[in-house]
């Protein structure tokens, strides 16, 4: 009869579909592990987490504690931005059960000299697995056994001190392995916490009707920076296609003058690896990359796999793109629209090898040129086993690089492509505006598994969406989703314009009028009407608090009006405890009564609390759970309170 082990390990958190990707954490996180771990009987368990970092051989391994029914639980930190795999192992634990024995013996008045030898044969043999000054002492414990009487040696079995020597060396012979070894990704903070500021390059000089430089870009980072941004994304900076340039407002045939859309990669000039003369040279750009980081920002740069039809690889790889029955190549389409300036690459064929490791190529040469942050246009469109193939490669040499995927697409679809590697996700946040929708989907997003590998990363407004909220709601439209993304999700982003609160869009679309994606532009970044203030302000604040720097930690809380969203985030430690309530109308005040959760907070109903508003910085002593907030859009659309137990004590010595 084939010999079996009789010890059950099921359940385990976490573990995405059947270890078949990993989980996501950062840097400094403490990785939580559970499972459930049963045997048959009364027999006392015994389990550890064992843990290694990818290409370690040698496992660590951490003490798992049983908690109720079953359940098990074990953790450790990762401190390094690198791939830890980690699994679960479990065994009759002898001495435990046998010392669980002994001590209902000895309650019941029953004798145990019997049993008193089988733990000295227990010592004896975890004597045997024991090394340095621990062998000595189990060797003692065995010499002095002979020579006492059973209550000395009940004593001496009995206790701490033994019972801490016989945990080290447990007898594994039975041992019970979870029959999979788990993965989790550890990135750098900034894959989870990061606000983002989207500039388009050629847009940022002060000459009508020419492009701006990278220079003129450069002068522009103390002012992102200002505002408390920390990664500058730029569209792409490639050559730009001649063969059906688009014009503005995106209309076709604009001829060789136009600028053209910076989506149509590749001329003579160059591809994927080459920056438009216009913009300035490889070295302008790596200057501007190393100013931002002078700055403590990142730079992140738009990877997207697409052509011109003037793309050098269309002579040195014509078989890399399809064609139609007529011999013409097929450009891309998104029915109704056509995007006769670009074409797309064919990843199916006997080709598909050498395809895939030229991209890999092309992303290995801007991390050479000092990015580390990349945002993939439309990667719903590619092979998802080409994104997992990618991101690995990509990280197993280069961990701190980090893959935000634009993946407007279907729920599953951009679901899956977190799962198979990127670090963060765009989302639907763009278009959920109202009160349960909201609550529905961060709920979706914080508190449920998809929290374990999909960073959401809020984007107020994008190069191709300028949602109908903005285009009606006025400045406070812009000020309400300002304080949403940013407090909502660790990660957030808005599009430059955003903070001049730029509104017009082509009527009956989301598409912006006049977009700078087709012609050079001009701005006035200090325009009457701006945010600037504002968001300056709403990003030190998340600097300064913990609190917001993190996803699952996000709560909703009661207030009586649909038009208020009420919701709060902590630290662990509740150090550093936050609640905001927004106004989701941006055209009429309302007034709700708020319900903060005091007895989470540990304040008891009658004691006071000081409570600071901090985009205003008034302070306000509350007691009690319920207060009422006036939320104006035109005044405070938002308000964030930072909550502090007060004592009597405090006001002594605050006066004193």
């Amino acid at each position: 009869m084939t010999r079996f082990n009789t010890i059950i390990i099921e359940n385990v958190y976490p573990e995405l579909d059947g270890g078949r990707y990993p989980v996501k954490r950062e840097v400094g996180d403490v990785l939580e592990v559970e499972a459930d771990i049963l045997k048959e009987g009364h027999q006392v368990l015994a389990a550890a987490l064992k843990y290694r970092e990818e290409g370690n051989p040698d496992w660590s391994e951490v003490p798992m504690t049983q908690r109720v029914n079953d359940r098990w639980h074990g953790s450790f930190s990762l401190e390094r931005n690198t791939r830890y795999r980690y699994l679960i192992e479990a065994w009759p634990d002898q001495f435990e059960s046998w010392r669980q024995d002994l001590e209902e013996k000895l309650r019941a008045g029953q004798p145990v000299r019997l049993d008193l030898l089988e733990g000295r044969l227990l010592v004896a043999a975890a004597e045997e697995r024991a090394i340095g000054e621990d062998k000595l002492q189990l060797q003692r414990v065995a010499e002095n056994f002979d020579g006492q009487q059973d209550i000395e040696r009940a004593e001496a079995l009995l206790s701490s001190t033994l019972r801490r020597l016989m945990a080290r060396y447990p007898d594994k012979s039975l041992v019970a392995r979870y029959e999979k070894e788990l993965e989790v990704v550890v990135d750098r903070p900034a894959a989870r916490f990061a606000a983002w500021y989207e500039m388009f390059p050629r847009s940022q000089g002060k000459e009508a009707g020419k492009s701006a430089t990278f220079k003129d870009c450069e002068a522009r980072l103390a002012e992102i920076s200002a505002l408390g941004f920390d990664v500058v994304y730029l569209p792409p900076i490639h050559p730009i296609g001649l063969t059906n340039r688009k014009g503005p407002n995106n209309t076709p045939g604009a001829g060789p003058d136009a600028p053209g859309s910076p989506y149509a990669i590749g001329s003579e000039l160059g591809g994927h690896t080459a920056v438009h003369p216009e913009l300035g040279t490889l070295e302008d750009f790596r200057g501007f990359v190393r100013a931002a980081k002078a700055l403590n920002m990142d730079v992140a740069l738009d990877f997207a796999i697409q052509c011109s039809p003037n793309h050098p690889y269309l002579k040195t790889h014509p078989e890399w793109f399809s064609y139609r029955p007529d011999g013409s190549i097929r450009h891309a389409e998104n029915p109704p629209k056509k995007y006769e300036d670009i074409i797309n690459v064919n990843f199916y064929g006997t080709h598909q090898d050498e395809l895939w490791q030229e991209w890999r190529n092309v992303v290995r040469f801007w991390i050479e040129q000092g990015v580390k942050t990349f945002r993939v246009d439309n990667p719903h469109t590619k092979p998802i086993q080409f994104w997992e193939w990618l991101i690995r490669d990509i990280q197993d040499s280069h961990p701190e690089v980090i893959f935000l995927s634009e993946a407007f697409t279907r729920p599953k679809l951009l679901k899956i492509l977190a799962k198979a590697g990127f670090s963060q996700t765009y989302t639907y946040f763009t278009w959920r505006n109202f009160k349960q929708e909201l609550i529905d989907y961060l709920t979706e997003l914080t508190q449920t598994e998809v929290k374990e590998y999909l960073r959401p990363h809020f984007f107020t407004n994008t190069p191709d969406i300028l949602p109908a909220y903005l285009q009606s709601g006025g400045r406070p439209a812009f000020q309400i989703r300002l304080a949403l993304a940013a407090t909502l999700s660790s990660l957030y982003g808005i599009y430059n314009g955003f903070e001049l609160c730029e509104a017009t869009a082509i009527p009956g679309t989301e598409e912006y009028l006049d977009s700078e994606k087709y012609q050079y532009k001009v701005w006035d970044w200090d325009r009457p009407g701006n945010i600037k203030d504002y968001i300056a302000k709403v990003n030190a604040i998340r600097r300064e608090n913990p609190a917001l720097q993190e996803l699952d930690n996000l709560r909703f809380y009661a207030a009586d009006d649909d038009n208020v969203l009420f919701y709060g985030k902590s630290t662990p430690d509740g150090a550093n405890t936050l609640f905001i309530a927004v106004n989701l109308d941006p055209f009429e005040p309302h007034q709700a009564v708020l319900e903060f959760p005091l007895q989470e907070l540990g304040i008891p109903h009658d004691k006071t609390f000081q409570v600071e508003e901090l985009l205003t910085g008034r302070k306000h002593m509350w007691r009690g759970r319920r207060h009422i907030t006036d939320l104006d859009p035109q005044k405070n659309p938002a308000e964030i309170y930072r909550i502090t137990r007060w004592t009597y004590r405090d006001y002594v010595e605050t006066c004193f």
